[in-house]
């Protein structure tokens, strides 16, 4: 099992397997596609921490498969671990750069963790793929007017953590 995986999955997962390792992460029952399954359904049910922590034993299990990763990533962000959920949509990008959810996922990560300039370029690359997406383009215009307020106040495009967020 991926040991680096599995700080990624929490303290809920760790506990001791069939090797007596206190700290080895024990799998859930079922294979990857039945951890897919129910971690859909769990952050279709509003659960998305737990079902960040399944999706994460399907991604590890089946790390190319987009569609496990893309849900992984959206039940991280909202389960508001957004650092996590951005280094997830990041790989959705590079590995498919035309991918305007991706970019989106991405670029709405980067604006709560405050990185509102690199947060920006990813929601402008999903606007110019799907402008029909009317949510791309209102996300791009708060970021862009968080941007412009935040120079006007002389204050640095990228936010800090110990700032209020919104």
């Amino acid at each position: 099992r991926g040991a680096g995986r599995a700080g990624e999955r929490g303290a809920a997962c760790h506990h001791g397997g069939v090797t007596g390792d206190p700290a080895a992460p024990v799998p859930p029952a079922g294979d990857a596609y039945e951890w897919f399954r129910r971690g859909s359904a769990l952050l279709e049910q509003g659960n998305a921490a737990a079902a960040a922590e399944l999706l994460a034993w399907a991604a590890d299990e089946e790390p190319t498969a987009h569609s496990i990763r893309e849900t992984w990533a959206r039940a991280l962000y909202d389960a508001k671990r957004y650092e996590e959920a951005a280094r997830q949509f990041r790989v959705l990008v590079e590995l498919s750069p035309d991918d305007d959810y991706a970019c989106f996922g991405l670029g709405l990560a980067l604006w709560r963790l405050r990185r509102f300039p690199e947060a920006a370029d990813y929601l402008a690359m999903a606007t110019v793929m799907r402008p029909d997406r009317t949510e791309y383009g209102a996300a791009l215009r708060q970021v862009r007017a968080t941007i412009a307020a935040r120079e006007e106040a002389g204050l640095d495009p990228v936010g800090s953590a110990d700032e209020a967020m919104p």
